[in-house]
């Protein structure tokens, strides 16, 4: 187990706290929704108060269900999302919902978005995916070029002339060792801009909680996996990160181009 596999343990533990407590929450309210009204209700018609308990019923099983399984493909490993659209619920709607959950009991944003990234590695771990170089991405962001660099690699990255003053030239040598594409984005338009026209099957991407969490969400169905950057200067300057992590994933999920000599 890595360094960082070993830090983001925690994060999954607090996310699945969150989503019993969701479970729960749900399962409250929904006898109160079927309680309250059922007064009136059974004023109306006294069968009224038996279907609006059963709707609320199904709904109810439906979220608890639908956490239930999250929680159950985290621990066993396995992908239980046999549906398509039960995983974008997830990623699109659950996700964010517990994190908005976590945000009422007061915890911390940056765990609360950590604990999503790494949810959402473990939910593409889960898939058991190798995907061809030529159809994988490793999206960066610009900060992680040095601020003051006179080469700006925005456009083209094979303008680094590996200096080795930012992580740029380890990254590039990562790319080009796998035969992948290395794109940087100014920011999210770009990024998807970019994603639209090269249309990878599998991104790697660079960023911080926040750029990493929009990202995953609105790259879906696209499989990403999240590694955060380091900010030794703050946010979005100068930043880093810790290339055996980038490696790895590229070993566990791609499969490296085969160059014409071999």
């Amino acid at each position: 187990m890595t360094g960082t596999e070993h830090l983001m343990q925690p994060r999954k533990r607090l996310f699945i706290l969150l989503l019993a407590v969701g479970g729960s929450l749900v399962l409250g309210l929904t006898f109160l929704l079927w309680w309250v009204p059922s007064v009136g209700l059974e004023n109306i018609h006294p069968v009224l108060p038996v279907v609006f308990g059963m709707a609320l019923t199904v709904f109810s099983l439906f979220i608890v269900g639908g956490l239930s399984l999250l929680v159950l493909t985290l621990l066993s490993g396995r992908d239980l999302f046999m549906l398509q659209p039960l995983r974008g619920l997830v990623v699109r709607y659950l996700f964010p919902a517990i994190i908005s959950l976590g945000k009422l009991f007061g915890v911390d944003r940056d765990m609360l978005q950590q604990s999503f990234i790494a949810l959402n590695n473990q939910l593409v771990h889960t898939r058991k995916l190798r995907v061809p170089a030529e159809r994988t991405l490793i999206l960066l962001p610009h900060c992680i070029q040095m601020f003051d660099c006179a080469i700006k690699i925005t456009g083209n990255v094979e303008k680094c002339v590996s200096c080795g003053k930012c992580d740029i030239s380890g990254l590039l040598g990562l790319a080009q060792k796998f035969g992948i594409e290395m794109a940087v984005a100014t920011g999210g338009t770009l990024a998807r801009k970019l994603i639209v026209e090269k249309r990878p099957k599998l991104i790697i991407a660079v960023a911080c909680e926040r750029d990493l969490t929009s990202g995953i969400r609105d790259a879906y169905p696209l499989p990403v996996i999240g590694i955060l950057n380091k900010r030794p200067n703050g946010p979005c300057f100068n930043t880093g990160v810790l290339l055996p992590e980038v490696e790895q994933a590229l070993a566990e999920y791609v499969i490296p181009a085969v160059r014409p000599e071999e």
